[in-house]
């Protein structure tokens, strides 16, 4: 509250609402790209350059925040709270497969699966990351828990996908803005969408130009 309606501020009664500073001392692509370039850095090792020594173990929590959400989510069932009698999806989405289905629906349907798994847990009021929302929780975690069954990539690639996807998250909410109350809903699940392609970018090895046109 007291924000002025942009959404995604936590701000606590009779303390005084500050405008918080910047992560990175670059805030447009272009000048990241620029430092990345003149320093031999990928986006990731940007993004570590200018963080805590635990950042490394806090990044850990978060893909194994994302990763439990996913499972609770495909083992959950009934209806959503709310009193809407909204069906839980998740579970019977990820065991719908059929005799002669094609990879490609077959992935999708995994996928959305646990992009569901995460978003349902959002709605029971469970944890979740916010990437960039609560809101656009499952699309994330869904992208890059995919990716990593099934190319077998390890969590420290995991963490460098989230970590460039962070950055580009930065990088709107900076520049434009990644608020549901601001830009709606569908601003929301763009953002992460954007985040989702770079970090999948990050994973196939592309340069910064390319994790940016991916993004």
């Amino acid at each position: 509250g007291g924000d002025g309606g942009r959404g995604g501020d936590i701000v606590f009664e009779n303390e005084p609402w500050d405008t918080p500073k910047e992560l990175y001392p670059e805030t447009t692509f272009e000048s990241i790209a620029t430092v990345c370039k003149e320093k031999n850095l990928r986006l990731w090792q940007y993004v570590e350059a200018h963080e805590d020594a635990d950042f490394p173990a806090y990044m850990a929590s978060v893909w194994e925040a994302m990763k439990a959400a996913i499972a609770r989510g495909l083992a959950d069932s009934g209806t959503l709270p709310g009193g809407l009698e909204v069906n839980k999806k998740a579970k019977a989405l990820y065991n719908g497969r059929y005799i002669g289905e094609p990879d490609d629906v077959r992935e999708n349907r995994v996928v959305c699966a646990y992009a569901y798994a995460v978003s349902e847990q959002n709605a029971s009021g469970e944890t979740v990351v916010t990437a960039p929302t609560c809101g656009a929780s499952g699309v994330l975690p869904a992208v890059m828990y995919y990716y990593q069954i099934k190319n077998g990539y390890i969590d420290a690639q995991i963490l460098h996908a989230l970590e460039t996807a962070g950055l580009i998250g930065n990088l709107i909410k900076t520049n434009a803005s990644i608020s549901g109350a601001e830009v709606g809903c569908q601003g929301e699940v763009g953002v992460a969408c954007a985040m989702a392609s770079a970090a999948a970018n990050q994973l196939f090895g592309g340069s910064p130009a390319q994790i940016e046109y991916a993004a």
